[in-house]
């Protein structure tokens, strides 16, 4: 094999390898444990998995209709409307997080509506998740429209004329056909929701045990003790390996 690309792939390899191992090296220590317990990793941890499990079950009622629709019909506009709703996905999160402030705020369009019903978003669990939701929902998006669309009409043709009714026809048929590509979709929606740091720091704050994830609480401990952010760090990257190999099992198992 040549020497040059041999010796510049030896390059990048280390250059995208080394931080993760130094990561896990500097995270998963003797002290691992110990911290995994101290109240700011606990409470960083309980908010990133309870606001990215609602994130991820509006992210199914909402969006898998919406992905259905744009993967079954055409009408005026579509196209229009496909690229306004993929465009968080090349948003910069900060631009993401100004624009739910402007719309949610207390300031915000909506905000004193949402006032004088006694409903305040910003800066609370709630925003934690809208951020999350939008952010992340594009990816889900994307994968379902893909998922609906690789279905053959011909199959759920043949259940409807065997009697079958339309929900029927996309429970037991749509359904179970496009799951491999629904799976992959919310796989990366949890992860982009789990990682994301720049619309929740500016829309919902970083307030410990209520708005703090994972990634805020890195940031915070970066401040003051390095322990947790080494550790949570840690976590972070175990988790991203986990879902990149949960995302390939999964698309070995797509239908083709």
């Amino acid at each position: 094999m040549p020497a040059l690309p041999l010796l510049l792939g030896g390059v990048l390899v280390l250059f995208l390898v080394l931080p993760v191992l130094v990561l896990l090296t500097r995270g998963l220590t003797s002290s691992f444990w110990p911290t995994l317990q101290s109240p700011a990793v606990l409470d960083a941890l309980r908010v990133s998995l309870l606001t990215t499990g609602i994130t991820l079950l509006l992210t199914v009622l909402l969006v898998t209709p919406v992905a259905w629709l744009l993967a079954r019909f055409e009408f005026a506009g579509k196209n229009v409307l496909d690229t306004l709703l993929d465009l968080p996905i090349v948003l910069p999160p900060v631009v993401a997080g100004v624009g739910l402030l402007l719309t949610f705020g207390r300031q915000g369009l909506l905000g004193p509506p949402l006032q004088l019903a006694g409903v305040s978003l910003a800066f609370s669990g709630a925003a934690v998740v809208l951020a999350q939701l939008f952010v992340s929902a594009p990816f889900y998006l994307r994968t379902a429209k893909a998922g609906f669309a690789a279905v053959e009409r011909e199959v759920e043709d043949a259940a409807r004329t065997d009697g079958a009714g339309r929900w029927d026809v996309f429970r037991f048929i749509t359904w179970p056909l496009a799951f491999p590509f629904l799976l992959e979709g919310l796989v990366l929606t949890w992860a982009r929701a789990l990682g994301e740091f720049g619309a929740t720091i500016l829309f919902a704050g970083s307030l410990q045990g209520k708005t703090r994830t994972i990634t805020l609480a890195i940031y915070a401990a970066l401040e003051s003790e390095l322990a947790p952010a080494l550790v949570l760090s840690a976590i972070m990257v175990l988790v991203a390996f986990t879902v990149l190999l949960v995302v390939r099992l999964v698309a070995r198992a797509k239908p083709h």
